[in-house]
């Protein structure tokens, strides 16, 4: 932050006899001091999942990502917004409308259930200000793919209104089911551009997860590069196993970077790996280096 943006917030705070201001002066002057220390480049909007890190309280996860410099906290409630804004975070991807990863849209017992669900949280998404609500497609149960997808886009088709009207898109995202998910329907890209396709909708779109389909079907940047357009957001994770994206595992995170920032995307990378060493927060700040490219 410059010396003038910093006065200026400052004698507002004075002049307003504000708490409340002097306290979200001191959240902007400490991302951008975060910027500034940690050298990040400003072309990835870095994001951290909430589940693998279970060991910190999502107070405690929320003043690492001011530390660190990462801007958005994600797979994340209703109930933990609040508790976001309070450290001016972002929620780049909610959930708390979905049944589950194995019962989801391609079941049709469970449309009136979600679509309970997904009509009661996607307007607390948009009042929030966030965007981005995530969806699965559940396992098929030997169900086919035909089915499973006609099943599918019946479900969404039911909420797509709700979230239209709400300018919340609804994010599919694909899972591995080679050793992650066994059963997993929409386990390739494939699967996920059909649905998309067949649903037609703006609002709906889908979330990549990099580590999932390495595991699945590889070829990352020439899937980047070919259906961009469909990918709200992107996961990382190493492969195999799950854990740090450094040089233990296969892929080459700067290079995958590199191509999500040339197809001009400017939302969200979440860290969604599991720590497997001691220091979880610095794999998680080794993670945000190696993609802030």
């Amino acid at each position: 932050m410059n010396i003038s943006r910093r006065n200026a917030l400052k004698t507002l705070g004075a002049a307003m006899g504000s708490a409340t201001v002097l306290g979200l002066a001191g959240r902007i002057q400490a991302a951008e001091d975060a910027l500034e220390k940690e050298n990040l480049k400003g072309n990835i909007n870095h994001s951290v999942c909430r589940w693998p890190y279970g060991s910190l309280s999502l107070e405690e996860l929320c003043a690492v990502c001011n530390e660190i410099g990462i801007k958005g906290l994600e797979i994340v409630g209703p109930d933990t917004w609040a508790t976001l804004k309070k450290y001016d975070l972002y929620c780049p991807m909610c959930n708390g409308a979905e049944t589950g990863l194995e019962v989801g849209f391609v079941h049709t017992d469970a449309h009136s259930t979600l679509k309970t669900n997904y009509e009661r949280v996607i307007p607390m998404v948009a009042e929030a200000g966030f965007k981005n609500l995530i969806c699965f497609s559940g396992n098929s149960n030997g169900m086919d793919d035909e089915t499973g997808m006609n099943n599918f886009v019946t479900g969404i088709k039911q909420i797509i209104g709700t979230a239209e009207k709400h300018g919340v898109v609804i994010c599919l995202e694909m899972l591995n089911s080679r050793v992650s998910h066994r059963g997993y329907m929409a386990d390739t890209t494939w699967w996920g551009v059909e649905v998309a396709d067949r649903i037609g909708s703006d609002n709906f779109k889908l979330l990549y997860d990099i580590f999932h389909m390495q595991v699945m079907e590889g070829d990352i940047i020439s899937r980047i590069r070919q259906y961009h357009e469909y990918f709200a957001h992107y996961h990382t994770g190493g492969v195999p196993g799950r854990n740090e994206i450094d040089e233990t595992q296969e892929l080459f995170y700067p290079a995958i970077m590199r191509a999500i920032v040339e197809t001009g995307y400017t939302g969200y990378v979440g860290q969604e790996f599991v720590p497997s060493r001691g220091d979880a927060v610095a794999s998680l700040r080794q993670g945000v280096h190696i993609c802030d490219v």
